[in-house]
């Protein structure tokens, strides 16, 4: 029989780089409590969240992503020419076809590189961080370009009570290349698609005139954050024992950016010592779904509350019903 020849795993991999970006349009509650008959303290008891971003018209998925890579690809000092491939995370992209992450590929010069979304929504970062550490692994890829990057303000109903006031728009990025040592751990996912109607964009439809309604995101959110508050500590715990690390060795949790109220009870649940920073960057930026993972780290970064070398946990959750959990190091 014919041995077909297989990569042997060649290295360790790491993050190498860290870039965001923000729209400018900062919008606060004050803004969207009059269509949901609410108020901003009603928005800020509820959810944490006190302001938000919301792209420009002319901005889209995959422009807001460039500009995510482009700041990540300088912090790593890596040129978009060396990039092998390319996995954008996202739901929001308003093509079926071709990808953002071909888009943004050719659009930042990485024309040696591969390119593929990833649809697993607010789990999507987390998700693209386990495939890109796999191929860097298994020598498929020397460097990967991982890109969260969504523009929600597109997919919103502004008279939902339950959801208008949650999402933002922005994008982040890490490159992921060869490390001496491994500076990602072991990937914990899953996916439970018996509840697919709890968070949800429906195909568009059309009239008989064939004019088209786009699609809106609606979500079941006490089931969303029953389903967190009960399932994630778990999910955390697993991937600290997967990197055989413990809670007091995390420099930084940075969960997922959905709501306030399961942040702090994930806090709780896997006791972190009070050392550790909490990401909480929601206040500001809103629910950016596969954006805010690198959000809220590089915000964290930003302040000074993590630097390089330090081990973060990360978590992703949400539409799928999705989740993946990564113990990591700072760029």
């Amino acid at each position: 029989m014919v041995v077909i020849a297989t990569p042997h795993a060649t290295s360790h991999a790491g993050l190498l780089g860290l870039g965001s970006y923000r729209p400018t349009r900062v919008v606060p509650n004050t803004e969207l409590v009059a269509r949901i008959e609410s108020s901003d303290e009603w928005i800020r008891e509820r959810s944490g969240i006190i302001e938000r971003r919301y792209a420009a018209p002319e901005e889209t998925v995959s422009s807001m992503a460039m500009a995510a890579a482009l700041a990540a690809l300088a912090d790593a000092k890596v040129s978009a020419s060396e990039i092998d491939l390319v996995v954008l995370a996202t739901f929001t992209h308003r093509y079926a076809t071709p990808s953002a992450a071909a888009e943004v590929s050719a659009a930042i010069g990485a024309t040696n590189a591969a390119a593929v979304d990833v649809g697993a929504a607010c789990a999507g970062f987390a998700y693209a961080i386990g495939l890109a550490d796999a191929a860097v692994r298994a020598g498929t890829a020397k460097k990967v370009l991982v890109v969260g990057s969504e523009k929600i303000s597109e997919v919103i109903d502004f008279d939902d009570r339950g959801t208008a006031f949650l999402f933002g728009d922005g994008a982040g990025a890490v490159v992921i290349g060869q490390t001496a040592e491994q500076g990602i751990g072991p990937t914990v996912w899953g996916a439970d698609g018996s509840q697919m109607e709890a968070i949800i964009m429906s195909p568009d439809t059309f009239t008989a005139g064939r004019e088209k309604t786009n699609s809106v995101l609606t979500m079941q959110g006490q089931t969303v954050f029953r389903w967190a508050i009960s399932s994630m500590g778990d999910v955390c715990q697993r991937a600290l024992a997967a990197a055989q690390v413990t809670p007091a060795d995390i420099k930084a949790f940075v969960p997922h950016q959905a709501n306030m109220r399961i942040t702090n009870a994930l806090v709780k649940t896997l006791g972190f010592p009070e050392t550790v920073a909490i990401a909480r960057d929601i206040e500001s930026a809103g629910n950016t779904s596969a954006a805010s993972i690198p959000l809220a780290l590089d915000r964290l970064r930003e302040q000074g509350e993590v630097a390089s070398g330090d081990l973060v946990l990360l978590v992703g959750f949400g539409a799928g019903l999705a989740f993946a959990a990564q113990v990591a190091r700072v760029p």
